[in-house]
């Protein structure tokens, strides 16, 4: 998986950096094919914007944008609700691949 993260008028801390990275890493137990992440941090008027683009092999991509006026209010907002997103995803697909009580045999005693 490749993260890449763009701060635009943003003073990036390291410790901001870890925590971004630490929970696209945690994004990994949803059993997605991720192929790469954005995220990019912009100053705006009031506050700051966060924006997460997560790209997902054979499905759509899944960008959350988020603003706040603390930056790590934002950061967290927005890394809940991809979770959320990349959550409905991995339940749609395994869902896909469940099998119906239509298709299964019946067993001869």
């Amino acid at each position: 998986m490749n993260v890449q993260i763009h701060a635009k008028d943003v003073a990036l801390h390291a410790n901001t950096r870890a925590h971004i990275e630490t929970a696209v890493e945690a994004f990994k137990k949803y059993s997605l094919d991720i192929i790469t992440v954005n995220v990019t941090l912009k100053k705006e008027k009031k506050g700051v914007s966060v924006e997460f683009d997560v790209h997902i092999a054979h499905a759509q991509p899944v960008v959350i944008g988020q603003s706040d006026e603390d930056l790590d209010t934002a950061i967290d907002l927005a890394i809940d609700r991809a979770a959320t997103a990349l959550w409905r995803l991995h339940e749609k697909v395994i869902q896909k691949q469940a099998t119906s009580i239509k298709d299964l045999e019946p067993m001869d005693a």
